[in-house]
């Protein structure tokens, strides 16, 4: 019989998928304030920019720290505290957003914030789609993911044979990629939540922390896509 207890336990629940739902874009909209903020500070320091552009290795340098970061944010997230995993969250915030400056030089102001703009409000439906969809997209993330892997292998090549077709093909796969992956994250965040969200404690805002981490990913290479077929260079 449907007794008291029952229906307490199942508004219990229903609250915390809530708040944790809340959390995953509240930190994930966090990570993008404090990446903007960094990548503008860093680009308006001449002394900075200067040390970046003059030192070769400096980009690749970020780029690996930022792919360590998440690695070791990933397999060891279970085993840390979640304060010490949300410091290393905004950590590769900052890192990712100096990595971001860049744009700054390539890309007029007004462009890259209409950009911003438009990635924000694709973004926005794609990820509503995901969530509100009853239609499985487990079997359309799997070919996005493998779609993802022939998009890096092209887009390593590609920095070899600096070739201008190839360059636009990457970009429009890119877009597709990310704007299904957008929907494909959210969706199963929201299972996740579901099987394991039944209470607000250090292990589910983990896994919200992760939440937030991929779609906060699936928006900046949405945005940086975006940005080369928008964009208004210098």
């Amino acid at each position: 019989m449907y007794n008291l207890d029952t229906e307490e336990k199942v508004i219990y629940q229903a609250t915390a998928f809530a708040a944790l739902m809340r959390k995953v874009y509240v930190w994930m909209t966090l990570a993008l304030v404090v990446s903007g903020l960094t990548a503008m500070y860093v680009a308006q320091s001449s002394t900075l920019m200067s040390a970046l552009i003059t030192s070769s290795s400096s980009i690749w340098i970020l780029c690996i720290a930022e792919i360590a970061l998440v690695i070791y944010l990933t397999a060891r997230i279970n085993k840390m505290s979640f304060p010490a995993a949300g410091i290393l969250f905004v950590l590769y915030s900052v890192l990712n957003g100096v990595t971001l400056s860049f744009i700054f030089l390539a890309y007029t102001l007004n462009s890259i914030a209409s950009t911003f703009f438009i990635t924000a409000g694709t973004f926005a439906a794609m990820s509503l789609i995901g969530y509100n969809t009853k239609k499985d997209l487990s079997g359309m993330g799997r070919y996005l993911l493998y779609a993802l892997i022939g998009l890096i292998i092209a887009s390593v090549v590609n920095i070899f044979m600096a070739s201008s077709p190839l360059q636009w093909i990457i970009s429009f796969a890119g877009v597709i990629i990310f704007v299904g992956l957008t929907a494909y994250d959210t969706q199963k965040i929201k299972h996740m939540f579901l099987m394991y969200g039944d209470s607000v404690n250090d292990s589910t805002q983990k896994l919200a922390l992760m939440g937030s981490l991929s779609l906060y990913l699936d928006f900046i290479n949405l945005f940086l896509y975006l940005l080369r077929f928008v964009g208004d260079r210098k």
